[in-house]
């Protein structure tokens, strides 16, 4: 198998070689394929990652040969310390690509998440903004923020890079800005996104057009009911498109099409609490399609940063120094899209327990390795 490196890998060897010559006892690859490997089968540090190549060199020497052994953990440290993140993103995003995935009619979930142990010094934890397929749970592409209110800015940029033609693009409040609001379009993709007290003139309009409810008006609804673990849960999804008014008082929207009321009814156990929320939409009035787009867009808590804090133990990581931190943000991401490309046919098995089956079974993380979309 020598010579027959997993696809994936192919993008990211292009990553430009930061280190002196002379001083190169392992080639990229082999670096990338050790922590790839390693991450894959529940490694969370360097020294982790070097006990996991000395234990695999066997394993590993039938891709790469390894001629000088495999890794230590300062050489992983340093190489990813100053390895060039953005176009290690950008490797992430062509293999992504190569994915072909059809996005059309597909939510494309934005959010932001800090790892809050990634602080080093007097810098601050590190603050990532992801878009993710959620249907199909795979991260599209990353970019690093200097904390949460920068999201604004720097989401526009994040969907310069990413191809969301057809798409419906869904962010909470925080990204409910115009200018994001054109660069969505521009992508020619539509938007569902959260309306809160950032925006408060128009959250007040729409909070008032659903209260009164006016007689001329067409509102169109849907119910959905949820239960599990003891709790039900009520959701009825209002939708109206009737609103020239509120076009012309924010013109500055673009293909502002529609506005959404959300009430959640939530009984847990006898207490029953009541939750309204607000949305604006380039969708007509179509209950349905914003319902779903709002209850996928929490796919990104639930499927990734969850997985990050629970599998692969994120918060936790003491990653901090230098460009490491946003690359490894890149390496986990790579791990996530594989192990969910082959969870599709064990759809009873979590991440967690895969990883673990990785690092037990050679087979299946040869499977891992060689998943393609």
């Amino acid at each position: 198998m020598e010579d027959q490196i997993p696809g994936f890998i192919d993008f990211f060897k292009q990553v430009p070689d930061h280190r002196i010559e002379r001083r190169k006892l392992h080639s990229v690859e082999e670096i990338l394929l050790v922590t790839f490997c390693g991450v894959i089968a529940g490694c969370e540090g360097w020294d982790d990652l070097e006990l996991f190549g000395k234990t695999k060199l066997n394993y590993l020497k039938q891709y790469l040969p390894f001629k000088n052994g495999a890794p230590s953990d300062d050489t992983l440290r340093r190489f990813f310390r100053a390895l060039d993140p953005e176009k290690f993103e950008a490797c992430f995003i062509q293999w992504v690509r190569s994915f072909q995935i059809n996005l059309e009619k597909k939510i494309v979930a934005i959010d932001g998440k800090t790892s809050r142990c990634s602080f080093d010094g007097e810098d601050n934890a590190m603050h990532m903004i992801s878009a993710f397929a959620s249907e199909i749970g795979i991260v599209l592409g990353q970019l690093k923020v200097d904390g949460k209110s920068n999201e604004i800015t720097a989401i526009p940029q994040l969907l310069d890079i990413l191809d969301v033609e057809g798409a419906t693009v869904t962010i909470d409040s925080m990204g409910c800005q115009s200018k994001i609001v054109e660069k969505i379009i521009e992508k020619k993709a539509n938007y569902v996104l959260g309306l809160k007290g950032n925006q408060s003139t128009l959250h007040d309009d729409v909070e008032l057009l659903f209260q009164k409810k006016p007689a001329k008006t067409r509102f169109i609804s849907n119910e959905t009911i949820e239960k599990g673990h003891g709790r039900i849960e009520k959701r009825v999804c209002t939708v109206t498109e009737d609103i020239d008014w509120l076009r012309v008082e924010h013109a500055h929207w673009k293909d502002l099409r529609s506005v959404i009321e959300i009430e959640s009814t939530r009984d847990i156990k006898g207490k029953v609490s009541i939750e309204k929320r607000y949305y604006i939409s380039s969708h007509h009035a179509q209950p349905d399609v914003v319902s779903n787009a709002v209850r996928q867009h929490w796919g990104v808590e639930n499927k990734l940063h969850w997985v990050l804090d629970i599998c692969f133990g994120d918060d936790q990581s003491r990653i901090r120094k230098g460009n490491a931190p946003r690359n490894m943000a890149v390496i986990k991401k790579t791990a996530i899209n594989l192990l969910q490309i082959i969870k599709k046919e064990r759809p009873r098995v979590s991440l967690k327990r895969m990883r673990k089956l990785a690092g037990w079974d050679h087979g299946f993380l040869d499977t891992v390795l060689m998943a393609k979309f």
